[in-house]
């Protein structure tokens, strides 16, 4: 495919390819875009951000519903291409399609939202005969990051709202999935987006993310993947605005009181989807001693039934990593976590990019596997007493993105939510759940700002204050 820059599908001075990562070949090509290719983008989206000044708010609800309908035509075809080119399954790969339906859908409403408020200026001695109201007006050009392991929801989370907000936009999707983004570009063009007001870059972030984030034309960053790229960002976009959706390594706590089959089917699903390339991915699991044994003999023959291989098929329950460098390094860290006093219980056989899901027992919190982000399909479980030790542990970690719990006592899972440094809390469910419309960031070395359509239509606006001086 080429990369769309200047209202045209355009090729680049040279090519990379797009591999499956289960098969390891390549089946596509796109451009490497360079330095002179974010010129002619940011160019290009200056005379967008013109254009988008001339649609109404309706005028962007009408080509965000549009696209929906296209998203719904093409789904088969935007699925197949997300397990292609990321390694996720087939089902896995249409309920991203769907949820990408969802998130354009509740951008289109947010087109609608722009809402102002009237300020009592007479509230404060002398200012009687003012009256003050805000309003809320698009940023300019939004530079938006996306990752691999989400290639078209997480694009649409950055690029719906920019819209709906009236902004142009210039994508730089993940060099190992760069499809799905330039399909979305597509639909939105098919949709009647003007032509100059997305752009969609292919190639190494490497080469040209700098370029990208510090240019002064661009007023927002929006990012989403690992926290030292998003440091380097931060340090490098300037003063603009930034949105960072970093990583973590997401603990689950589960009390004696716990409903043990809930919490299996929540550690398997929050802990093994995607091959656990998921940055809210279950990674560490707490459990209380008294019921420790109990939790490892009912995870592990779930876990064992688990099902690897060729994403394609249905029946396949976790496909490869993206790379199969990838899966090497979680086969190392396991290796390292086992020679350091954990138990492998089952799973952790590499073969190619496809790792075995896997379960370690006796985890302790100065391993690595504790400390860092393993972004993989294995989940460490460490035995503690009682809640206070199990909050201390939770929160020993510099990443704050998705924490959960399980318990039926009502003040532990309040103590759970107020005490627990994470973005988002989940009681008695998976750490991986996300509803497209929630408020959804995180806290620490997770990031900063927030996702979710309504809410990153604020973070990609800016609030204007109006004062008429009445005589």
């Amino acid at each position: 495919m080429k990369m769309y820059i200047n209202g045209n599908w355009t090729s680049g001075a040279s090519e990379m390819d797009v591999v499956n990562p289960y098969t390891g070949q390549p089946f596509e090509t796109v451009p490497l875009a360079a330095l002179e290719d974010v010129e002619r983008a940011i160019d290009s989206a200056s005379r967008g951000v013109v254009a988008m000044r001339a649609l109404s708010a309706f005028d962007r609800y009408e080509i965000l519903m549009r696209a929906v309908d296209l998203l719904k035509e093409r789904r088969q075809d935007l699925g197949e291409t997300i397990t292609r080119e990321e390694g996720k399954v087939i089902s896995e790969g249409l309920l991203e399609v769907d949820r990408c339906i969802q998130t354009i859908t509740w951008s289109a409403e947010e087109a609608k939202r722009l809402y102002g408020e009237t300020i009592p200026l007479d509230a404060a001695p002398g200012n009687e005969m003012k009256f003050g109201f805000t309003v809320r007006v698009p940023v300019g050009i939004v530079v938006a990051i996306s990752p691999f392991n989400f290639p078209l929801n997480l694009v649409a989370h950055k690029v719906g709202p920019a819209i709906a907000a009236g902004n142009a936009v210039v994508i730089k999707p993940a060099s190992d999935t760069p499809l799905s983004a330039l399909k979305l570009t597509e639909v939105l063009l098919d949709a009647g987006l003007p032509a100059e007001a997305i752009q969609c870059l292919t190639g190494s972030g490497a080469a040209i993310g700098d370029a990208l984030v510090s240019n002064p034309a661009v007023r927002k960053v929006t990012f989403t993947g690992s926290q030292e790229i998003g440091e380097r960002i931060t340090h490098t976009a300037g003063l603009k605005k930034v949105t960072m959706e970093l990583g973590s390594n997401s603990p689950l706590i589960v009390l004696p009181d716990a409903d043990m089959e809930k919490v299996v089917a929540a550690t398997v699903q929050s802990g093994y989807s995607n091959a656990g390339q998921v940055c809210i991915s279950t990674q560490r699991a707490i459990v209380d001693k008294s019921v420790y044994a109990d939790y490892l003999d009912a995870l592990t023959p779930v876990v064992e039934s688990l099902s690897t291989g060729d994403p394609m098929k249905d029946a396949v329950n976790v496909g490869p990593m993206v790379r199969e460098s990838d899966a090497e390094r979680v086969e190392n860290w396991i290796q390292e976590a086992v020679g350091a006093g954990a138990k492998l219980v089952t799973g952790g056989i590499r073969e190619g990019a496809v790792v075995r899901p896997a379960v370690l027992a006796d985890v302790k919190q100065d391993m690595r596997f504790s400390r860092d982000e393993l972004f993989g399909p294995a989940v460490g479980v460490t035995p503690v007493s009682g809640i206070n030790e199990a909050i201390k542990f939770a929160n020993d970690t510099r990443f704050g993105l998705s924490a959960a719990i399980f318990t039926e006592n009502i003040d532990d899972a309040l103590k759970f939510a107020l005490e627990v440094d994470s973005g988002n809390l989940n009681i008695n469910g998976g750490t991986q759940f996300r509803a497209d419309l929630m408020p959804y960031g995180g806290l620490k070395d997770s990031g900063m700002g927030k996702e979710g359509p309504r809410y990153a239509v604020e973070e990609m606006t800016e609030l204007k204050m109006v004062i008429v001086h009445r005589s």
